[in-house]
């Protein structure tokens, strides 16, 4: 009678650890910074292949964008994305949308409502174009608020910070404290634009913090930052607006003092000789990564190994970044095929 009790119990504990894998598999969260020449488009693979793609870079271009992002996701073994999170109307983060759905199946549209930014034919053009998407009925849509989370059965949370010119009032994972940055941060009129607007994202992994803000403006950064940073400290910062001069005040980016900042520029979009000189000069930053060389920023852009794209025709490199749960990660930069590596902390 004993011997069967201890045998159940035993088959108790091993059903408990493979429920316990099956719902945290093991392996490492990827993220790829695609290539869509000043855009945004920037994908989240966990190992279980859920997904979570941000915004959709530009139309047109015979499909150049959606062609890249459909590389990157087969180069990390998806059929579908699961996700599509739009973090405004802009046509360089949501004009690709129906090349996407043309070439990949998608489950699921996050975006922030209704377009606010009416007067601009690019973005109207964009939003109309993914309200045709949506209503094909093929699709779900979720409403970002602050404070909803996405959650992935692997660990991978995202957590809705910033939306249609809203705020969290506390971050989940984050540690609040007093910003003595706001008072070196000049002040700056409110933004009208669908900037303002944007989606912001804290993604945590393990014991790593990633921060998107989408193209969100100076002065929605200090009203969200100031007097105290809801945000606490955040390891990889994904630079707002491509690196312009409009975002990246110190109250954002010194006050969360990333360990490496990546910035999604163009050549000639985004860049700021500006921004970049802060993003070098953030207290404790590790590395400044960048998708192109920034003609404006010219010797301060970040040494060349920290590029995906030199000065020349379009090649369409990307960044790759693999973390642990344990907070190391790396970074492969396809151009040179090197990886940089970064110990936990």
């Amino acid at each position: 009678m004993k011997s069967a009790v201890l045998a159940l119990v035993v088959l108790a504990a091993l059903l408990a650890c493979a429920t316990l894998r099956a719902q945290k598999p093991s392996g490492d969260l990827k993220i790829f910074f695609i290539d869509v020449e000043g855009g945004q488009s920037t994908l989240f693979v966990t190992p279980d292949h859920q997904s979570l793609l941000i915004d959709t870079g530009w139309p047109d271009y015979q499909g150049r964008d959606a062609d890249r992002i459909l590389a990157a996701a087969k180069r990390a073994g998806l059929d579908h994305i699961d996700y599509v999170l739009l973090t405004h109307y802009h046509v360089d983060h949501t004009g690709g949308v129906p090349q996407l759905v043309d070439r990949i199946p998608v489950t699921t549209f996050v975006d922030h409502g209704p377009l606010r930014e009416t007067g601009d034919k690019p973005t109207t053009d964009a939003y109309d174009a993914y309200q045709k998407v949506l209503a094909t009925g093929k699709y779900k849509r979720i409403l970002a608020q602050p404070g909803i989370m996405l959650t992935f059965a692997a660990g991978l949370t995202a957590e809705f910070v910033t939306t249609d010119g809203m705020f969290i009032e506390n971050v989940t994972a984050a540690h609040p404290q007093p910003n003595p940055f706001c008072k070196v941060s000049e002040t700056r009129p409110a933004d009208q634009t669908e900037n303002a607007r944007s989606v912001g994202t804290y993604l945590v992994w393990g014991n790593l913090r990633i921060l998107d803000l989408g193209d969100l403006t100076w002065d929605k950064e200090m009203e969200f930052l100031c007097p105290t940073n809801r945000l606490g400290h955040v390891d990889i910062l994904i630079v707002s607006h491509h690196g312009w001069n409009q975002s990246s005040s110190p109250a954002l980016v010194d006050a969360i003092t990333p360990r490496v900042a990546i910035m999604d520029n163009g050549a000639t979009k985004g860049g700021s000789k500006p921004t970049v000189e802060t993003l070098r000069k953030i207290p404790g930053l590790e590395a400044l990564w960048q998708l192109h060389y920034s003609e404006e920023a010219g010797p301060d852009n970040a040494p060349d190994p920290f590029i995906a794209n030199l000065h020349g025709p379009d090649t369409g490199y990307a960044l790759e970044l693999t973390a642990s749960r344990n907070g190391s990660f790396s970074v492969y930069n396809a151009r040179t095929q090197a990886t940089t590596t970064y110990a936990a902390h």
